[in-house]
């Protein structure tokens, strides 16, 4: 088994940002030039909405740009307590909630998931245990296409037939591979997740009571708002409003590997199953974990990351947090790569001996 990075931390004397994020550090020169180029270069990045940068638990920088845009009211102007959308981050929030169901003994992992529609004897779907599914290896034919909607499940899941009922749309899908045979990012996949997860729980407005109680509240993640479908299900491919800084507080809730306020909210083991690298894609030159991105690089970096480049990069030796909201096409994706490697490149000078 690959030995992960030690994740760092909170420095005796930082106050945890459960009401508020405490201040201080320093921007390095390096940073400061890659954040304006995320900003003014809308030829790469197009739009920016915010960007925070986060170091030994002190908001080092934060910077707020251009507006929301709503077709029955006036544009939002875009500040530190504007509700902005998680897309697929609310992957990485949904691995939060398992794991807490998981430590309570509402779930288990290794089990085959409790699916109805694969229950049918010699459904090959039957095997599919719940940590296939939340490492995308289940082996679903699910397109993952936000384009082509002729060929894409993602956008007929989220916007057509689908939407009424997204879990039940995505456990439809039939096998294309065995389990763990095959790595396939997959929405569907972690709405089977969610209901799976809501099943457990209860139902919907267990569900809420569930994220509110024992994940967003405990972090200080006030107006955290998870939507639901028709039938119930937490939306956990896509859709979490919060504040940027509310998003940061759950990066911290990772990098400090589950420790909240100096007592364990969510067991370390549960954050490593995350951020353990099970795929790469050489394709996209990316790996995955469970419900989280792995960079590869030599510092055991990894982020939450969605649609149209939201992310939140968590670099553990650096002790180094980075968060940013904005829409740029999926086209400028080496861009989007480069750049995080740059603000992670700006600040490994604080490295013993950097």
């Amino acid at each position: 088994m690959t030995e992960l990075v030690a994740l760092p931390r909170q420095p005796l004397g930082t106050p945890w940002p459960t009401a508020d994020w405490p201040g201080g550090g320093s921007l390095p020169a390096a940073a400061a030039a890659a954040i304006d180029e995320m900003f003014d270069d809308h030829d790469r990045f197009e739009r920016t909405f915010a960007v925070l940068v986060v170091q030994h638990g002190r908001l080092v920088f934060e910077r707020y740009a251009d507006q929301l845009d709503h077709w029955d009211r006036s544009p939002e102007p875009i500040t530190r307590d504007t509700p902005l959308l998680s897309w697929s981050m609310a992957k990485s929030i949904l691995h939060a909630a398992v794991g807490l169901a998981v430590t309570d003994g509402r779930l288990d992992p290794a089990a085959p998931a409790p699916v109805p529609e694969w229950a049918g004897d010699g459904d090959p779907r039957g095997s599919i245990t719940l940590d296939h599914l939340l490492a995308m290896r289940d082996g679903l034919d699910f397109n993952e296409d936000y384009i082509d909607g002729e060929t894409s499940h993602v956008i007929e899941m989220l916007f057509g037939e689908g939407s009424a009922d997204v879990a039940g749309y995505a456990a439809q899908r039939p096998a294309r591979a065995a389990p763990d045979t095959r790595f396939n990012y997959s929405s569907g996949t972690s709405n089977i997740v969610a209901r799976i997860l809501g099943d457990a729980l209860g139902g919907e407005a267990a569900t809420r009571a569930f994220l509110r109680d024992r994940l967003f509240g405990p972090l200080g993640m006030t107006t955290a708002d998870p939507r639901f479908d028709d039938a119930g299900t937490f939306i956990g491919s896509s859709y979490v409003y919060a504040p940027a800084r509310e998003f940061a507080k759950f990066g911290l809730l990772y990098l400090r590997g589950g420790v909240w306020d100096d007592q364990p909210l969510l067991p370390a083991t549960w954050v490593d199953h995350g951020r353990r690298q099970r795929s790469w894609d050489p394709v996209e030159d990316v790996g995955y974990g469970a419900h989280w991105w792995t960079v590869g690089d030599d510092l055991g970096t990894f982020r939450a990351s969605g649609y149209e480049g939201q992310m939140i990069l968590l670099c553990p030796p650096v002790d180094l947090m980075v968060v940013r909201f904005g829409k740029t096409d999926a086209r400028h994706t080496p861009d989007l790569v480069a750049w995080r490697a740059t603000m992670v490149d700006a600040f490994r000078h604080t490295l013993s001996g950097g």
